[in-house]
């Protein structure tokens, strides 16, 4: 599996850590510095089950900076919310960990991570 993390998010280090504890086998992306193209979004997005708006974190400065609340959500503006994600990778939410089964959670809970560790 692997987890894409910011490490100075307190979230993305409580997942690490219980995946540590867990004796998880895992890859970590620190997807700030290795940022994720358009193509892995998509994946991801499609593994989550989720649009990227699901995943954008609105609080951001970017975000607030590209009027993202005022944007559509809807199929035709699906590539435009990706676009934006990819550019600025900040807007992910975190941490994703992406599970050996083909699927991915967002991992904010100790659940989720759990969940992800399950699979």
């Amino acid at each position: 599996m692997e987890i894409w993390i910011n490490p100075v998010c307190s979230k993305c280090r409580g997942a690490v850590s219980l995946l540590d504890a867990e004796g998880a086998d895992y890859t970590v992306r620190r997807y700030l510095e290795d940022v994720p193209s358009i193509e892995e979004i998509r994946v991801v997005l499609d593994r989550l089950g989720l649009e990227p708006w699901d995943i954008t974190r609105m609080q951001e400065a970017a975000a607030k900076e590209l009027g993202l609340k005022e944007w559509p959500r809807d199929a035709g503006s699906r590539e435009r919310w990706v676009t934006a994600l990819s550019e600025h990778p900040k807007l992910i939410q975190r941490p994703i960990i992406t599970a050996d089964d083909g699927t991915a959670v967002v991992a904010r809970s100790e659940e989720a991570v759990r969940d992800a560790l399950g699979r």
